[in-house]
């Protein structure tokens, strides 16, 4: 086996890119392993780790691109460097082709009239293009992660005094003016405004408020560390502050992972002053607490989706914690599920893109007294997000490569104890153009694995996702349901039907109670 590789200093594209053309060079014939990036330390240490470090690789800067490739044949490095350079011309569209301002000023100069910025650089980077954006008066949305808390905190505390917007950093999605921002769905325009400090959980209450037949205002990303203690909530209360302001807004949601006890108070107490009703999901929050300042709790992403739509409408709220179908049906699924099972079957695999899509999941399920574990080295029941630091580590986020559920998933058909697989899909911009047709030959073939040892794998999903997105909700349900998975409207039907089916092999093949 030999190294072969190239480094072209002071030559920049972007880490997804360069993680998808990595994924195509692999499947090269002679080729081993291979890395394409940025000569950051990140990129180094991993270089190392898949043996495919120089001593040249090691002493590029941070500002150099470099191609390694581990090979055991006799390949030329002019071969592979001709398939990387088609594949990054091919990833050129038509915008790309256009003026592309390498500065922030240039950008200015170009198109004057922006209010806002959408910033994704490497971390050590991305503080400053924020703070030179925001001392522009400029809006800021932080895609970049890798940014401390104290830069963060400096920066939202910046933001605030000038009354603008300082969304993230690692913040993934938003709707500004009806334009989707980063990883954002196709909605309809409405009177409905969302704050969160989490990515697919926005995506699924603005997706779910859209299935109901409403629309969005405006959808406001946070970051996923806003409502610790160190950051305060700052974004969370002026994007309050600034839809309590909208006209155009009706209703307000605001959505995030349990925030601090102090951040909560601070955050309760603005919307208590609220003219306008507001639905609070914070998943593991306090029910008294959220309505005692007057605002109106959600047990799941869905019910804050009913919620606002009822309040937009004047209708009486309820909770909406049960299925969209009657509950026969549900039965027959249940039953026909459990009958199919062989006797050694009894645990689920929850497999997900979406980190609080993953959560909620984990929650509802252990609410029926099957609880889940994260933790990969578990040999029951297990619920992990994929997008999770510790599986995107040199690879792209599986919303946009889900390559690594895949394997996943044809590793869980192996097990003779794995009953149930549970998975989300979410559709948009940002993600794989067809994250279905990525994930069904793996469906198919853990099936067929399954039967051929006289077992049965039940397959039950949810799709985060619109007819409007360009992955097309109603074609990417159709091909699903063609291979036999059991589609659910939303993730938390999935996340109860799973569990119901559950329940029906503690049962010993009964059905589980309604």
């Amino acid at each position: 086996m030999k190294i072969i590789y190239e480094i072209r200093r002071n030559t920049y594209y972007d880490s997804v890119t360069l993680m998808l053309i990595t994924k195509e060079v692999k499947k090269k014939t002679g080729v081993i392993e291979v890395l394409l990036g940025m000569a950051t330390d990140l990129n180094k240490e991993l270089a190392i780790n898949l043996n495919l470090c120089s001593k040249e690789i090691e002493e590029a800067g941070v500002n150099d691109f470099f191609i390694s490739v581990l090979t055991e044949t006799d390949l030329d490095i002019k071969e592979i460097l001709k398939d990387v350079d088609e594949l990054l011309m091919s990833n050129k569209n038509d915008d790309q082709a256009e003026y592309s301002p390498v500065t922030l000023d240039s950008a200015l100069k170009y198109q004057p009239d922006s209010n806002i910025v959408l910033i994704s650089v490497a971390g050590q980077y991305a503080a400053e293009e924020a703070r030179k954006a925001l001392e522009q008066g400029l809006h800021v949305m932080l895609f970049s992660d890798n940014v401390s808390l104290d830069e963060e905190r400096e920066l939202k505390q910046l933001a605030s005094e000038k009354g603008l917007l300082m969304m993230g950093p690692d913040c993934g999605t938003a709707i500004i003016n009806h334009v989707p921002l980063a990883f954002g769905n196709v909605v309809r325009k409405g009177n409905i405004g969302i704050i969160g400090a989490s990515g697919t959980g926005t995506q699924e209450v603005s997706v779910l408020i859209h299935k109901l037949g409403e629309g969005v205002s405006q959808v406001l990303g946070t970051g996923g560390r806003d409502l610790r203690k160190e950051i305060g909530g700052i974004m969370m209360l002026q994007g309050l502050k600034s839809l309590l302001m909208d006209p155009q807004t009706k209703v307000i949601v605001l959505i995030s992972k349990e925030p601090d006890g102090e951040v909560a108070d601070r955050i309760l107490k603005l919307v208590s002053t609220s003219h306008k009703p507001v639905v609070i999901n914070f998943i593991g929050g306090n029910k008294e607490e959220i309505e005692k300042y007057g605002a109106y709790r959600a047990i799941t992403l869905e019910d804050a989706a009913y919620k606002a739509v009822s309040l937009l409408r004047g209708i009486q709220l309820k909770d909406f914690e049960d299925f969209s179908f009657d509950s026969s049906i549900i039965h027959k699924i249940v039953k026909k599920e459990v009958a199919g099972f062989h006797p050694s079957q009894k645990y689920i695999r929850g497999f997900f893109t979406g980190g609080t899509l993953a959560d909620e999941a984990m929650k509802l399920i252990a609410d029926f007294s099957l609880p889940l574990s994260d933790n990969t080295s578990n040999t029951k029941n297990i619920c992990i997000d994929l997008g999770d630091d510790q599986f995107t580590l040199g690879r792209p986020h599986p919303m946009i490569d889900p390559a690594i559920r895949a394997e996943w998933l044809l590793k869980s058909a192996s097990d003779d104890e794995v009953a149930l697989v549970l998975l989300d899909f979410v559709l948009g911009y940002g993600s794989h153009k067809d994250p279905v047709g990525e994930m069904i030959p793996a469906i198919k073939e853990s099936k067929k694995l399954m039967k051929e040892r006289g077992r049965s794998l039940s397959v039950v999903a949810s799709i985060c996702g619109t007819e409007l997105d360009p992955q097309n909700l109603i074609e990417s349900s159709r091909r699903l349901e063609d291979i036999g998975v059991i589609l659910m409207p939303s993730n938390a039907q999935a996340a109860r039907l799973s569990a119901l089916i559950l329940k029906g092999i503690e049962n010993h093949g009964g059905v589980a109670d309604e």
